[in-house]
């Protein structure tokens, strides 16, 4: 196929791009003037055009031809940092003139898919969540102006499905890693909770505070945490490597099963700090502790993957082991390969 990437110069739109071109797609990418990051896309055979989301006369220029979109491009992290104005301009309006080209392409568009976000889930709520999150029936409360454009323009993206009957899929992200960003994942390190901490009042509070306090100027700043609730539960969350988001797309583009359909990509599991730390410790060689962290709102929560592999075919293969090793293998200078090994060259 035909496909457009917006926000092609992200870490996700560059390895999407990648993987879409080695599996047989021809890509054309929107590049941003504000976000020009494209050393990663200098030995791809893909077609880039310049332009914003923000002006239609762009939008239609780079849809022009198109048969399937991977909508990526947003206000996020890459030219910012935003106002609320630009915003909205980029992740509502934007969408809106990304469906309304895509809507003049008629019935040559086979495929538009939209990336959304984990965010659009209140995921951080005193006891952790039970339940796994479902796509279909977990409410959705955005808190933020970045989460709820994320949702007005899955509300866009709906409508146009239903009313134009438009091949439209909604992809939402769990957060995502690269490379070996989760070596230095902020909530594993000691920083991240006495930061936390020194905001909090509360005799709970103050005396897991003097636990940090005493581990930092034991061991410093590289020191591990393993984090635990209240009652000694560990914390447990659920992110995605960019491989897997990337698998999500090659497993959904042009499949009817898609269609209409809102999935949630993420790792093929959750992880515990319990079985993450120690496991990190030993690969980096960094001490670590084991904390209640009394008084603060844990992070417990986890997703379930099975709409995505019933009805796509999508199998995740990037657990928090696999992201570990991969990660020091990147920092050490070795290279991996961001196609998924399940992908099949495709027309």
């Amino acid at each position: 196929m035909k496909v457009l990437v917006t926000g092609i110069s992200g870490r996700i739109g560059a390895n999407l791009a990648k993987a879409l071109v080695e599996t047989g797609h021809e890509v054309r990418g929107l590049v941003w003037p504000r976000d020009r990051r494209l050393d990663k896309l200098a030995d791809l055979r893909v077609e880039l055009v310049e332009g914003s989301l923000t002006d239609a006369r762009d939008v239609a220029a780079a849809m022009d031809g198109m048969e399937a979109v991977c909508h990526l491009g947003a206000a996020f992290q890459g030219g910012g940092p935003f106002t609320n104005e630009e915003t909205f301009e980029i992740n509502v309006r934007g969408t809106f003139h990304m469906l309304e080209a895509a809507k003049k392409l008629g019935h040559s568009l086979r495929h538009f898919m939209f990336a959304s976000s984990d965010a659009l889930y209140e995921k951080y709520v005193p006891g952790g969540l039970p339940e796994p999150i479902r796509e279909d029936e977990m409410p959705l409360r955005p808190r933020g102006h970045y989460a709820v454009s994320k949702h007005a323009a899955e509300d866009l993206c709906r409508g146009y499905a239903r009313t134009e009957t438009m091949p439209l899929t909604v992809f939402r992200f769990a957060l995502t890693v690269a490379g070996d960003e989760i070596l230095d994942f902020p909530q594993f390190y000691l920083p991240f909770w006495r930061n936390a901490y020194a905001k909090l009042t509360g005799p709970a509070a103050a005396a897991t505070r003097t636990l940090l306090e005493d581990a930092a100027a034991k061991y410093g700043d590289r020191c591990l945490v393993l984090a635990r609730d209240e009652t000694g539960r560990s914390y447990k969350k659920h992110i995605a490597d960019v491989h897997d988001i990337v698998a999500g797309f090659l497993a959904g583009i042009g499949k009817p099963s898609a269609f209409g359909e809102v999935f949630q990509l993420a790792a093929p599991h959750p992880y515990t700090w319990e079985e993450a730390i120690p496991y990190l410790a030993g690969k980096l060689g960094l001490p670590w502790i084991d904390v209640r962290l009394a008084g603060y709102v844990p992070t417990y929560y986890e997703f379930d993957v099975s709409k995505g592999a019933r009805l796509l075919d999508y199998r995740p293969s990037y657990d928090i082991f696999r992201m570990i090793d991969e990660g020091i293998a990147l920092r050490g200078g070795q290279a991996v390969d961001v196609l998924p090994t399940h992908a099949r060259r495709t027309g």
